[in-house]
């Protein structure tokens, strides 16, 4: 992280250490790959509550990501607030309204069918906890001066991928979520203008009725998203 004055590099013995065996690192492998493959993106949440001790270690975990020159570039706004949500939802159905009635191409709108979307968003006002993550463009020194940020997307995408993981380890459901314009999020959530709202994560507990689209258990074979280049 950012740090006045002159830092150098300081090496430290590896403070933590996990590694197994190789029998044993790919039974974990296979055994975390089938507990992901029970993710899934849910628009059905039961509205009952979610202790924010759950969300905030779900964010300190995705605040371990990597980030470049360990800048840690982002800021996640957990809410809870009714008006809040209902703010939100309203101008996240005001934009998709301006979607689907010709913002969207035609291809575009044909590749959503399968995922069964809509104008309305009634997950963001009924999921108990919605995730706001900022990217910080820049940062400020406690001084105001500002200070370059690397990697600024790549960084906010790992910790964004790492906070939805953590989510499913704790059993909870969440749907990411695009709407364009956001700038309204910023000060709605008191964030600086040089913070940019990148996604919404309505999260909860899943629905008794929660369903799925058909397609999103269609996933790319192995073979088709990785290369091997052995020795």
């Amino acid at each position: 992280m950012y740090a006045k004055g002159t830092v150098r590099y300081q090496p430290l013995p590896l403070p933590d250490r996990v590694q197994k065996p190789d029998a044993e690192a790919l039974a974990s492998a296979t055994a975390f790959r089938d507990y992901m493959r029970k993710r899934h993106s849910v628009r059905d949440f039961d509205p009952r509550p979610v202790p924010e001790a759950i969300i905030a270690a779900c964010i300190a975990a995705a605040a371990s990501a990597p980030s470049g020159a360990n800048h840690q570039p982002w800021h996640f706004a957990a809410i809870a607030d009714p008006q809040m949500k209902a703010r939100i939802r309203e101008a996240a159905e005001e934009e998709e309204r301006a979607f689907y009635a010709g913002g969207a191409g035609d291809e575009w709108l044909a590749a959503l069918e399968p995922i069964g979307t809509g104008v309305e968003k009634p997950h963001l006002t009924i999921a108990p906890w919605l995730i706001v993550v900022f990217a910080q463009r820049y940062g400020l020194t406690e001084e105001g001066r500002r200070y370059k940020n690397y990697y600024v997307p790549e960084s906010v995408g790992i910790a964004t991928g790492m906070l939805i993981t953590a989510l499913h380890h704790a059993g909870l459901v969440c749907l990411p979520h695009t709407p364009n314009p956001m700038k309204f999020l910023g000060p709605l959530c008191g964030r600086p203008d040089h913070e940019k709202p990148v996604m919404i994560l309505p999260v909860g507990w899943p629905a008794d009725s929660a369903t799925v689209p058909e397609v999103a258990k269609r996933k790319k074979p192995l073979a088709e998203i990785m290369s091997v280049f052995g020795a």
